[in-house]
């Protein structure tokens, strides 16, 4: 088996045939006792898809499932926390295949990535047809949620125990994921409008839109 225990600052794997090998290396690992698997805190919310969810098409409003998707993030982040979490930020929001009324849509969260104070969650989103019992996959996001202590500041996070080569894959994407968005955002910070008028007339060229005036 695989056994990682991951922080912010520590990302150390050891791989054991039997835990009972595990034991020589105790002394050298981070103290376990900050540390939860990803098991402990995974989550799942199943619920029946009814008309008053509907959009005028008559499919499922995507904020029912955005509203859904942040209440079992919230859940999966809080548990392995053990702290109130707000969410800090969304990432990747796919509407895959649209939900029909009477469908059941379940939702299973779980902890991908953890910083200091944050931690990722990741949702997979399936809705179940109860008349053919046809399953769809739906969503797929990434709900990045910060803890807060008693008083309203931001609270350290357990580390993240990661059991198998699924896990690991989910934490280094996430860390990626969280860099490139960095990236992204000093790309965005340096965006301007040329000076000269007439490159912007030009940048606009065969885009659907008209300049009056």
């Amino acid at each position: 088996m695989i056994l990682a225990l991951c922080n912010a600052n520590v990302a150390q794997v050891i791989s054991v045939t039997y835990l009972s090998i595990l034991s020589p290396f105790m002394n050298t690992l981070p103290d376990i006792d900050g540390y939860k698997s990803v098991a402990f805190s995974q989550a799942t919310i199943t619920e029946l898809m009814i008309p008053s969810y509907s959009n005028f098409g008559g499919k499922i409003h995507g904020g029912i499932l955005l509203s859904l998707m942040d209440k079992v993030a919230y859940v999966c982040a809080a548990k392995h926390a053990g702290n109130y979490c707000v969410t800090a930020s969304i990432d990747t929001v796919d509407f895959l295949q649209p939900v029909e009324v009477g469908e059941l849509v379940s939702l299973m969260a779980s902890v991908n990535y953890v910083g200091n104070t944050s931690l990722v969650v990741g949702i997979r989103v399936i809705s179940e047809n109860i008349k053919n019992h046809s399953v769809k996959h739906t969503n797929t996001s990434y709900f990045t949620m910060v803890a807060r202590d008693e008083f309203n500041k931001p609270a350290k996070v357990p580390g993240l125990v990661l059991e198998n080569r699924e896990q690991v894959r989910r934490f280094i994407e996430a860390r990626r994921r969280k860099e490139i968005k960095q990236s992204y955002m000093k790309e965005v910070e340096h965006i301007q409008m040329p000076d000269n008028y007439e490159h912007c007339i030009e940048l606009l060229r065969g885009e659907r839109c008209l300049v009056a005036g």
